[in-house]
Order: structure tokens, then C-alpha cells, then sequence
């Protein structure tokens, strides 16, 4: 294991870095960027096209929607913008504000790069962490690439970081996602085509480019190669984020974070899924639900249905209040789930059947996202909901599952 820098973050590597290559003495500026990675290649939009589908890249964003198919997705000409979606709503991933703010110019590489072989104008970036757009804007002013480049500030919350909210913000409007489901390559900014994707799909770009795709390949799985980067959290002893390659045993990446490896361990950030045990599971995508790169342990001492609550509480308090699934159905599952908590088992009941009203009818992925982690909580701590309908599991709950705001 490589340690790359002794920060809060806890910066690792497991294997050779790529995204976090440069990084042992901090940010990057363009001097030692160049130096690290060496002058981008100007490459054209076939290239692209060739490139992400000899290695099957996938967007780092949560979705895993293939970068080839939404590049072929695009027309032809009348491309509008290419968008970076900095807005890291998943509230314990780190990784993208990392990029942002420590190696600024890779993001920027992968987009401004797109963006001139598409024939964009302009290069949108979103961003909704302070250092991070610092960063970001000073990066840019140290270059020189002949085209608009725009940083705007976000929210923070949940829902903000959509797609759709996104280009809300953009152009002006709310950060709100739309009821109305279009993709971006068809009607995005402006309502004019547009490639829209997360901050480490760019760096990943970047490092595609200059790789090639057999190089690339060298390390991860042979379905997507590759590197990716996970953020570390809840029962560990060493929280930051790792890179490492696709496809890695999660016991792995446990050991490295000094985490426990025979709990719980929640895949995906809070949209995502709950798994009993980290046992013969690998990291890749779309077969595990990876998500925006997030890993959270548990420890046996602490109760799992309490943790779960309190994201439960924190997940309602992010609804955008326009849609009923959402802004109703979140809010009845937190009392759900409370009830059951105190031993009435019509608070089971009721939660079941509330799971089974909520996905599918909302303005955007937010409530089916929490209905997926709520009901894959029930399902895994199953033996933790019987022990509380009979009276208590007699285990505290310590918070080990990050929230803003300081629920309780």
C-alpha cells in the first residue's frame, strides 16, 4: 500500500496510482501536473469512441452508464456543452471534490479534451464544495485552452446533485430536478445536446488518452479495466479514499482502511445496498452496486436499524417537496422504521408496504434510491428486526453512519 499523503483524507493506493499519481506533496498545479502525466494528446471524437469502448468505461457517477454509448448517443453537430457534475450530493463520498481539489487539471484535461473533439463551445462545471471550486477556478486560470470554461456554485443538497438539477442550476433555475425524465445527450443545457458527466469519468478520460487502451488495460478487470476510486467510511480505523483496481476483493479494500471484515457493509452510499458480509464480493460494476464509489462498515457492537434510522431521517429532510413519493413516502418510512425500532410490529408491517408504494412514481431517482437502502436494510438485518420486535437488540447506536446536520 502506497500512502500518499497524511492528510484527514488518508489518501491510498492499492497497486500503481493514475487518478492520485503527483499527489505525495499535495495539489497539483499545471507545472508538476504536465510533469506527472505529461501534455494531453488532442484526439478526435472517434478516438474517443474507439478508446471508451475498447475498455468498456463506465461513468463513476452511480448510474455505470457506458461512456460509448452516451457519446454515440450525441449528434453529429450542435453540441451545446460538455458538463462536470461536481456536485457531490452523496454525502460521504469524497473522492470527486478530491480530484477538484487536488488534482484539478486531470478533470479539466478529460473535459476540455471531450469537448473540443465534440466541437463544444464551452466546458459547464458545477461544483458545490467550497475548496473545491477555489481550486477549480485557479486551475483554470493558469491555462490556456481556447474555449469558455464556467464555474458555478451548487447546493448542497441530495437532490442537487442530479443530473437534471444540475442543468437546472445552470441555466438559472432551481436546484431541482424536473418531473420530466429526458437525457442530456438529447435535451441537456439550454435544451440543446450535451454530455454531462461526474468529476472522476473526466480524469478518467484524461488518463485513457494518454495511456491508450491497451495500457489502460493492464490493471483491473477485463470487462472495465482500469483504476477507481472509493471513499471509506463508517467502523474504520484509517476513513479516506483509495484507488484502486476495478474489480478488487472488498475484504481488501477493508484491510487497507482498517475496517472490520466480518460485518455489515453498506455498497453504494445511501441510494445504495446493504450486504451481510464483504465475503468472495468484488468491486465491479454493474454487477455489484458500487454507485459513487462508497464503502461504509459496520461493527457488531453498534445497532444496525438505529444507523439506518438516522439516514432514514436525513434522506426525508432532503426531499425537493415535489413529488408525493418523495416528500410523503420518505417521511412515513422514517416513522416506520421508528416504530419498529420501539417493538410495534405494525411498524414492520407498515414499512413493508410503504417500500412497495415508494419506487418507481417519483420526479427523480431520490426516492427510489432510499426505498432500495431502507428495504435492503430489512432484508440483511432481518435476525436485528425480530430481536427489536421482541423487545430490543440491547445495542447502542453510535453513529458510525455519517450524516450532516448532527441527527441524532
Amino acid at each position: 500500500m502506497t500512502i500518499l499523503q497524511e492528510t484527514p483524507l488518508q489518501l491510498r493506493v492499492i497497486g500503481e496510482p493514475r487518478l492520485l499519481a503527483g499527489l505525495r506533496e499535495g495539489r497539483a498545479d499545471l507545472q508538476r501536473h504536465l510533469w506527472t502525466h505529461g501534455a494531453a494528446p488532442e484526439l478526435t471524437r472517434a478516438d474517443y469512441a474507439d478508446l471508451t469502448t475498447a475498455v468498456g468505461l463506465r461513468g463513476r457517477g452511480g448510474a455505470a452508464f457506458p461512456v460509448a454509448l452516451k457519446l454515440a448517443d450525441l449528434p453529429q453537430r450542435g453540441i451545446e456543452a460538455v458538463v462536470v457534475n461536481g456536485s457531490e450530493s452523496e454525502p460521504v463520498s469524497r473522492k470527486d471534490r478530491l480530484l477538484l481539489t487536488m488534482a484539478p487539471h486531470l478533470v479539466l484535461d478529460g473535459a476540455v479534451g471531450l469537448a473540443k473533439a465534440l466541437n463544444a463551445p464551452q466546458v459547464l462545471i458545477a461544483v458545490h464544495d467550497g475548496a473545491a471550486a477555489t481550486s477549480i477556478r485557479a486551475a483554470i486560470q493558469e491555462r490556456q485552452d481556447h474555449l469558455r470554461i464556467e464555474v458555478t456554485d451548487t447546493p448542497g443538497r441530495f437532490v442537487a446533485g442530479e443530473a437534471r438539477a444540475v442543468l437546472s442550476v445552470l441555466e438559472g433555475g432551481p436546484a431541482v430536478p424536473p418531473g420530466r425524465r429526458v437525457l442530456p445527450t438529447r435535451k441537456g443545457y439550454h435544451k440543446r445536446p450535451t454530455f454531462l458527466s461526474n468529476v472522476e469519468t473526466f480524469a478518467q478520460l484524461a488518463v485513457l488518452a494518454r495511456l491508450g487502451s491497451h495500457q489502460f488495460s493492464s490493471t483491473g478487470l477485463i470487462s472495465e479495466p482500469g483504476t477507481q476510486l472509493l471513499t471509506v467510511d463508517g467502523a474504520v480505523q484509517r476513513p479516506g479514499v483509495i484507488e484502486a483496481p476495478t474489480g478488487i476483493p472488498l475484504e481488501t479494500v477493508l484491510q487497507y482502511a482498517g475496517a472490520p471484515t466480518d460485518g455489515p457493509v453498506l455498497i453504494g452510499g445511501y441510494h445504495g445496498q446493504w450486504l451481510p458480509r464483504p465475503d468472495g464480493i468484488k468491486l465491479s460494476r454493474p454487477e455489484v452496486p458500487v454507485g459513487a464509489g462508497i464503502v461504509l462498515a459496520l461493527t457488531a457492537d453498534s445497532c444496525p436499524l438505529g444507523e439506518v434510522h438516522r439516514v432514514a431521517q436525513w434522506l426525508a429532510s432532503q426531499s425537493a417537496g415535489q413529488c408525493g413519493p418523495c416528500l410523503f413516502g420518505l417521511g412515513a418510512l422514517v416513522d416506520d422504521f421508528s416504530r419498529l425500532l420501539s417493538g410495534d410490529p405494525a411498524g414492520w408491517h407498515d414499512a413493508q408496504r410503504h417500500l412497495g408504494l415508494v419506487p418507481g412514481r417519483g420526479a427523480c431517482a431520490h426516492p427510489d434510491g432510499s426505498a432500495r437502502f431502507l428495504a435492503s436494510a430489512l432484508e440483511v438485518f432481518g435476525e436485528d428486526v425480530r430481536q427489536h420486535l421482541a423487545g430490543g437488540c440491547g445495542r447502542a447506536v453510535r453513529g458510525l453512519l455519517p450524516v450532516p446536520g448532527g441527527i441524532r
